[in-house]
Formats: C-alpha cells, structure tokens, sequence
C-alpha cells in the first residue's frame, strides 16, 4: 500500500506549488520574452531556460517530481510566445505613426482572445499531432531531455544558469544605469550608408547567437555584410544609386527575404511533411500515456464566444470576427505542423497573411482594429506552438496532459495580462520613436506587419527578396536568418555572429572527448547561455518599469 502511494505522488503533476510557479515564472519570461522579441528581433524558445529553473526550483522546495515539474514549466513557458505574438504586432501602428489611442483594453482583449483560440485549438489537435502523426517537435523533445537531464545534475547546472544571469544583469546595469560601458563597441560612423557599423556591447546578443547555432548565425552575418556592405554602401560607391535610395533597398530586400523565406518554409514544410511522416520509424502506441479529450461542443462554444466577443469588443463586427476566428484555428493548424516538422514557428507570417485577407473583404474596419486581427492570430499561434511543444515534452515524459494544459491555461493568461499592459506601459516612457528600424526596439517583425499594410519603400527590391527567400527555402537552403541580418542594424548582426564562433570554438575544442563529457559540457554552456539571455532582458525591463513608475508619479 505504502509503494503504492509512493508511485501516485510520483505521477502527481498538477500541483498548487506548480501552479503558483509557473504563473510567477510565467509573468517574468513574458516581461524578458518581450524585451527580447522587440530588441532583438527575434524570440528564441525559453523552454531549456524555464525547464532548468523549474526543477532547481521544485528541488529548493523538497520535490524530486519531474512531472511536477513538466507542468510548472508548461505554464513558465506559456506566457513567452504571447509575449512574441504582441511584440511582433502592435509595434506596427507606432511605426506606422498611427496608434496614439490604442488602448491596454484593445490589446488585452485581442491577446486574451488569441490566447484562448490558442488553447482549445491545441486541445483538440494534441490526440492527431502528438499520438497519432508522432511528429518529431523537436523543441518540446529537448525540453523532456533537458528536465530529465537537469534531474539527475541540477547540482551542477544551478551555478552555470544563475552565475551567468547575475553576471548578464550586472554588467547590463553597469552599462545601462551606471554609464560605464559603451553600448557600441568599435563604432564607427564615418562609412557612408553605415550608421550602426560596431559590435554591440551585449553579452544577451553573444547568446543569441550561441544559442540559434553556427549556421544560422553565419547566415544572418553573411546577409548583414551583403545588406549594408553590398547594398547601402557598395551600390552609392559605385554611383549606381544614391544612399537614401539604397538605404530603401535595403530595408525592402530584408523585409522580402524574410517574408519569402517564411512563405517558402511553409511550403516545403507541408510537402515535405507526409514524407518524414512515412520514412519515420515510430514508437508503437503507449497505452499509458492519454489524450486530451476535448468535446467537440465545448469547441464549438468557445471558438463562437471568442468570435462574437472579438467582433464587438474590438468593432469588427460579425462576419469579420467569424472569419478571423476560422482563420486562427487554421493559422494554429499550420503553426502547429511546422513547429512539429521544423521547430519554427512563424507566427506573425500568419498574422500577415490574415490581416491582408480581412483589409480586403472588410475596408470599414478601422487601422488600429485592423492590426489587432494580426495580434489575435499571432498569438494564437505562438501559443499554439509553445502548447504543442509542451505536450510532446509531457507525452515523452509521460506526464497526464490535462495537468500540463491546465497549467499552460494560467501560464498564458498571465503571459497575456503582463504582455499587453507592459507593451503600452513601454510605449508611455519611450515613444513612438523608439520602434522601428532607428529606434531603441528594432521590431523587425512589426515592422514587416506594417510594411505590408502601410507601404513598402522600395517595391522591386521587396519583391526580388520575395521571390529569391521563397526559392532559397523551397530548395532547402538554411536561409531563415538572411532576411534578418539584411534588415538589422550591422552592430545587432556582429555580435550575434561573436556567439556562433565561441559555439564554434567549444564544440572544436571538446570534439575529442567522450560523448557522456560532452554532453554534459553542452548541457552546462547552454544553461550559462539561458541565464545570460534572461539576466540582461529582465534589467531591461526593470529599467522600463523604473521609469515607467517615475513617469507616471510625475
């Protein structure tokens, strides 16, 4: 009787302790996630990071459960993705110069009710994408790895991922509060048509980098050197066209890199995807683990209420709000497909593609009504990534996954509340200005969101990078990261590419010991790059709510 009650504690996931941790956890990843996505034009997924502090965590607290920590982590994790989903969208109004009225009610009902389309789309969908089509998530497969791996050495791991964000937030203090260091490192401004030539002086770039990998980060590199060096300077050098003209090359070409690429990704994914799904040597069926059942009745209630709330509460009206409600679902299908084919997931490419669809069936809606339908369904789908992602960690650690969705509900919601009051409140200290390609919040992707609503500054070089990322992606190219590094200042692209040669460096000077040691290296870098990539975000934002506070007692 005794062993047995042992076994039901050890299965025991959903847990008070794990609740009230993955939503604190949760509220302080959307705070760094957005910090993160609006600077650095990117979001990389937090699951390695709020794996490993949920264990250390639960450990501190006397419990050994990893399925009570698979869902303190789900619901860590959750709030992340939402976070990307807002930073990727709102931004485009301010870069627009449109939004001055925007409201935290409009873009709290907008995340709220991408959220919850998020949620019951992966409910339903966890049965087909997790136990019957087995895909890989490749993602949601590490962060099991991760809390099995952090189980056994957590010990050891704590020192790497805490030293290395106490050090990040130290040093972006000193730097930021105190003054002392540049935040460009070599500058120079004398190189006509490269006013952001340097490395910039953040040790959050340098993981980045580390952390997407040798390949991406040279190709983000190459097409900053083709972008600024080939294009803003190259062409005025050569008397082709004028800096401004190239200037505008510039910034279109990366914008058509990207959205191609995005497009070409999808593409490919999709057909490639019933081919992996054949060749793939999968699992015989676990009778243990379950499926969410989700009636398809409380599906039906729920998507009708999101879309009858949305179309009132942000003045789509009806018809609008079905259709955006129906393309979310499928938006979340897709994203959904992708995350478990590729682990990317390009949720603002399908913001994109909706807004588009309702500008031209609906032209009464307003501009800033417009862009939250791209908010509704970007958030929809990072959610619907991140859930899925979670799921597949769960289904491997065979967790119950009504637990994990329980927890991945509170994490999202208050990844929600906390994303949507902190963009404004950021809006209220910096400024319209402060987004944008010049600002001090680059937010590429609202600004493709924007581009493709409010004007493309040069149309043959948009439509060149449309054309070429397409073909590159279709044709399996690693080219993802090109479009990035073509549109981002030079000094973001240099220090990120500083990342991929010490990944570089470590795996050459480790590649002659044994596989257990370099395993456990790999492990030990990576959570010393988590903990950077978390220290100097989260000072960033707590510099924005310092000054918010002051702005506001003012």
């Amino acid at each position: 009787m005794a062993e047995a009650t042992v076994r039901q504690r050890q299965k025991r996931a959903l847990t008070a302790r794990s609740i009230v941790l993955g939503a604190v956890g949760s509220a302080i990843l959307t705070a760094s996630s957005l910090f993160i996505a609006l600077r650095m034009g990117m979001l990389p997924w937090p699951i390695a990071f709020a794996a490993i502090v949920s264990v250390l965590f639960l450990r501190v607290l006397g419990s050994h459960n990893l399925h009570e920590a698979n869902v303190t982590h789900a619901a860590m994790s959750a709030g992340s993705m939402v976070a990307g989903g807002v930073a990727f969208t709102v931004p485009a109004l301010w870069i627009l110069g449109l939004g001055e009225d925007l409201s935290v009610s409009q873009v709290l009902f907008a995340t709220l009710g991408g959220t919850v389309l998020g949620l019951i789309a992966c409910a339903a969908l966890q049965p087909y994408f997790i136990r019957e089509k087995r895909l890989a998530f490749p993602i949601g497969t590490s962060a099991a790895d991760t809390i099995r791996a952090v189980g056994d050495t957590a010990a050891a791991d704590a020192p790497a991922l805490f030293g290395g964000m106490g050090f990040a937030a130290a040093y972006a203090a000193l730097r930021d509060v105190a003054g002392l260091f540049p935040q460009i490192l070599f500058a120079i401004t004398a190189i006509p048509g490269i006013a952001s030539f340097g490395i910039y002086n953040s040790p959050m770039t340098i993981a980045v980098g580390f952390m997407v990998g040798v390949v991406p980060a040279l190709v983000w590199f190459l097409g900053a050197l083709i972008g600024h060096f080939g294009i803003a300077f190259g062409l005025p050098a050569l008397g082709l066209v004028g800096l401004s003209e190239a200037a505008d090359m510039r910034v279109s070409l990366g914008l058509g890199l990207m959205l191609g690429c995005g497009a070409g990704m999808i593409v490919a994914s999709m057909r490639a995807a019933h081919a992996r799904e054949r060749k793939a040597n999968r699992p015989a069926e676990d009778e243990r683990s379950r499926r969410i059942s989700c009636p398809r009745a409380v599906i039906g209630i729920v998507s009708a209420a999101v879309a009858c709330f949305l179309s009132f509460a942000l003045g789509w009206g009806l018809l609008a709000g079905v259709l955006v409600t129906l393309c979310a679902w499928f938006c979340v299908y897709l994203a959904a497909w992708l995350v478990g084919s590729t682990g990317i997931d390009p949720m603002e490419i399908f913001g994109i593609l909706v807004l588009i669809l309702v500008q031209v069936l609906f032209r009464q809606i307003s501009t800033t009504s417009l862009f939250l339908v791209a908010t509704v369904v970007a958030v929809a789908c990072g959610v619907g990534g991140d859930v899925m992602n979670d799921l597949k960690a769960g289904d491997s650690l065979e967790t119950d996954p009504r637990d994990q969705f329980w927890g991945m509900v509170v994490g999202s919601v208050v990844g929600a509340v906390v994303a949507s009051f902190l963009i404004i409140g950021m809006h209220e200290v910096y400024g319209s200005q402060a987004f944008g390609p010049n600002g001090l919040f680059v937010s590429v992707q609202a600004t493709n969101v924007a581009a493709m609503a409010g004007g493309i500054p040069h149309i043959p070089a948009f439509v060149v990078g449309l054309a070429a990322g397409c073909a590159m992606a279709l044709a399996g190219l690693p080219v993802m990261t090109l479009g990035l590094g073509v549109y981002l200042p030079f000094y973001l692209s240099s220090g990120a590419v500083l990342g991929a040669a010490v990944s570089l460096f470590l795996k050459r000077r480790h590649k002659a010991d044994a596989a257990a040691a370099v395993a456990a290296k790999e492990a030990r870098t990576q959570a010393v790059a988590s903990g950077i990539l978390g220290g100097e975000s989260l000072v960033g934002v707590l510099i924005a709510l310092v000054a918010l506070a002051m702005t506001l007692a003012a």
